[in-house]
């Protein structure tokens, strides 16, 4: 079902669409995709004068502001920290205007000032996409669900390890918690509108 937005209360908030992480391998769709159709929704909400917050996670070398609590499937980290430019955005994506949020967790909210800039900026309805649907797409939704935001979750701007993880977030869980839609789904309303 198509949705009209409004642009003063409304931002795009992209999870981890960064070299570390949308270069590995994705399902049902390629980081590369993911990458493409978010570049392209950026530049309509930029267009239409709404908010892009780029969100992005990294670590220190030594891993010191990372979660390490006993788990049976830890997250293999690399000896000696992340790989260069493993934080950095995928190329073409950032604009000069984008709010940039560095996080050290799956969700963007916890330990960021996210949700701060997005309430001084008047924003009520939030659009999500990003990598990985299951982990930081579906944290962050969870997240932005219990701080009363609305939201929109693109499943074209969304992959994961696998199809199924991806599947199971946009069948399952994201339902529940906000609206899912493709982008051509959603537009902007006009300034005045």
């Amino acid at each position: 079902m198509p949705l009209t937005l409004s642009p003063a209360t409304t931002a795009l908030v992209l999870i981890d669409l960064q070299n570390g992480i949308v270069n590995a391998p994705r399902e049902p769709r390629s980081g590369a995709d993911v990458v493409a159709a978010a570049k392209t929704v950026a530049e309509r909400f930029r267009a239409a004068g709404a908010p892009v917050f780029l969100v992005h996670v990294d670590f220190a070398p030594d891993y010191a502001d990372a979660l390490k609590q006993p788990v049976d499937e830890p997250t293999p980290r690399p000896e000696g920290g992340l790989p260069p430019g493993y934080a950095e955005f995928a190329p073409g994506l950032p604009h000069e205007t984008d709010i940039v949020i560095r996080k050290r967790n799956w969700g963007a909210f916890y330990g960021t000032y996210l949700d701060l800039l997005l309430r001084r900026r008047s924003i009520r309805t939030i659009v999500l996409g990003g990598i990985a649907t299951n982990f930081g797409v579906e944290s962050t939704a969870r997240d932005a669900w219990e701080r009363n935001y609305e939201l929109v979750v693109l499943e074209d701007l969304c992959a994961s390890a696998t199809a199924e993880m991806h599947a199971l977030s946009i069948k399952s869980v994201l339902p529940r918690i906000a609206r899912v839609r493709q982008s051509g789904e959603i537009s902007l309303a006009e300034a005045g509108s």
